[in-house]
């Protein structure tokens, strides 16, 4: 597998085991996404490297998202 390296690379690598996340809130996408990652992870479905690998992709569009967020509520 290529690395991971955006959150629709992400989203296809759920895709691929049939996990399709809309929730209507990027962040909560986001959220929701690790949460179903860390349930492959856990199944034995996911090698070690392509978890941590999508753990750190999200976890950086999750904060990117808190920012965003952050920077609206002082606007």
């Amino acid at each position: 597998m290529k690395t991971l390296k955006t959150l629709y690379d992400v989203q296809q690598l759920l895709k691929k085991y049939g996990i399709l996340v809309h929730v209507g809130k990027r962040k909560w996408d986001i959220e929701l996404m690790a949460i179903e990652l860390d349930n492959l992870y856990k199944a034995g479905i996911l090698e070690k490297k392509v978890y941590l690998n999508a753990k750190l992709v999200l976890s950086h569009e999750h904060e990117y998202e808190e920012k965003l967020e952050k920077e609206n509520r002082l606007d």
